[in-house]
């Protein structure tokens, strides 16, 4: 935090600068003895009341009395490229889409509305991507009349963290009565390394089109209906991948979407009494190296924040954070 002339801390923000990214200095509830302060950093995404709402690059939201600032400053937009490819927000946001698509969509402006019989959230929830070119609040209600048509649950998909995300949309939605129910960080890295990994790929079995066995190890569904082998099979370019074991059920599965210079990893699931064998690691390279040859340079993946063990193995990967998304989903009365 700055020091302002004669060793003053100084408050440098105002309503005024509510969508931009802001770091502030205030005083705790707890700290009426102490004096202890408090940082916080992320989008300013309202101040009403005298009171400043503040969302962080994972979502979480503080909300901070006007009266306990101490120090506040506009600061730069978080750098896009940290380790790995560089990568704006839209463009993800995009290859995201395309890897994962629905059965049904429409068009709402710039929002996408997007249906798959309930298979996933990403499949069966609203994509802003710019003006749904009406005002939110009658756009949400569109969203939602959409899946009542379709007897499924209304969600939004948003992002933070990332120049150009939506921090103000989810701060909208959670003033229209929408809830957050998960999130999950998009994560990106080179390419070429993890094809270059020393692993045994000796025994991955990889194919165009998904069948029978891969989909016992999948976990994602029940009874699989038309709408999990037509997203599954969505993209540009597909690749699945699997690793035989002692049944009928693959010891190990992954999906591969190639999309220009990306690569996207998604359903990569290993047999639990055989995991710390690399299988996973084995799935990944074996479908690395084929998005090689077709010219990808850049990984994508996405992984829950309280997924530990995949979040460890990605980190070994070169993945680094680019940005968190969340779905939303309309609380009904």
């Amino acid at each position: 935090m700055e020091i302002i002339g004669g060793g003053r801390l100084e408050v440098r923000i105002t309503g005024a600068d509510v969508g931009k990214r802001v770091s502030v200095r205030y005083v705790t509830e707890s700290a009426a003895a102490g004096g202890r302060f408090t940082d916080a950093v992320g989008v300013l995404t309202s101040w009403d009341n005298s009171v400043l709402l503040i969302t962080r690059k994972s979502g979480e939201s503080v909300r901070i009395a006007e009266s306990t600032l101490v120090a506040g400053k506009v600061v730069p937009a978080a750098p896009a490229r940290r380790r790995g490819p560089a990568a704006t927000f839209p463009e993800l946001a995009r290859v995201t889409a395309r890897a994962w698509q629905p059965v049904e969509s429409e068009a709402l402006g710039e929002w996408t509305l997007r249906a798959a019989d309930g298979f996933t959230r990403r499949a069966n929830s609203a994509l802003p991507l710019g003006d749904p070119g009406l005002p939110v609040a009658d756009a949400l209600r569109r969203v939602r009349a959409w899946y009542e048509d379709r007897k499924l649950p209304a969600y939004v998909q948003t992002a933070t963290g990332a120049e150009g995300a939506q921090e103000l949309l989810c701060a909208e939605l959670d003033r229209h009565g929408w809830r957050r129910e998960v999130s999950a960080e998009v994560r990106i890295a080179a390419l070429a390394p993890i094809g270059d990994l020393d692993a045994d790929v000796s025994a991955v079995r990889l194919s165009r089109t998904v069948d029978e066995t891969w989909l016992r190890r999948y976990q994602r569904f029940g009874e699989p209906g038309p709408a999990v082998r037509s997203v599954l099979t969505s993209g540009p370019s597909v690749w699945f991948a699997s690793v035989a074991g002692t049944g009928e059920v693959p010891a190990a599965i992954g999906r591969c979407v190639v999309d220009g210079r990306w690569a996207g990893f998604m359903a990569v699931e290993v047999d639990p009494d055989q995991r710390r064998r690399g299988l996973a690691t084995s799935v990944m390279t074996a479908l690395a190296r084929t998005a090689l040859d077709e010219g990808a340079s850049a990984a994508w993946l996405q992984v829950e924040a309280d997924n530990d063990g995949a979040r460890a193995l990605y980190d070994g990967m070169g993945f680094a954070p680019h940005h968190h998304y969340h779905h939303y989903r309309w609380a009904e009365a």
